[in-house]
């Protein structure tokens, strides 16, 4: 069985849209687990706030096989098909970790986890202890050396 970790997140319909995202994971898995929602800013251009969070489960679904699972759930939830990367969302659903799997080809572990504070912060709360594939740090200590006023991130409270 492989630990993954899902990075879900909304700009439109965001209370909604994430719970719908969360509904349709535990559709599929028996033991999801999430993490606090967070408020943060859009990244890469302007736009509405968005609503993130990670969710965490495990599969003996393939890597390719996760994805096509995640996608379809997108697709479902009224994403386009071609989405442009810096634009609003109904739902985006990132693979950010499958195990400790290092896989260019599918950006695992997700370069966006040390980049982006609505990523590290969830991924932090929900597996403090666990550690980055590449750097060998927890996502705990990551999180302490992130520089906070790089991101704005608020917790929200989004009765998930």
């Amino acid at each position: 069985m492989a630990e993954v970790f899902v990075g879900i997140g909304s700009s439109i319909n965001r209370s909604e849209n994430v719970q719908l995202g969360v509904a349709a994971l535990q559709a599929l898995f028996s033991d999801v687990q999430i993490s606090p929602v967070y408020e943060s800013e859009a990244v890469g251009f302007s736009g509405a706030n968005f609503y993130n969070l990670v969710a965490k489960f495990t599969t003996n679904l393939a890597i390719v096989d996760v994805i096509k699972q995640l996608k379809k759930i997108e697709l479902a939830n009224g994403r386009p098909e071609f989405a442009i990367k810096f634009a609003p969302r109904t739902i985006d659903l990132d693979l950010l970790l499958y195990d400790q799997e290092i896989a260019p080809e599918f950006d695992l572990p997700r370069a966006e986890i040390t980049k982006n504070a609505f990523v590290l912060k969830p991924l932090a709360d929900l597996a403090p202890r666990l550690t980055d594939p590449l750097s060998g740090e927890t996502y705990q200590n990551l999180w302490a050396k992130y520089p906070k006023e790089k991101q704005n991130l608020w917790k929200i409270e989004a009765g998930l």
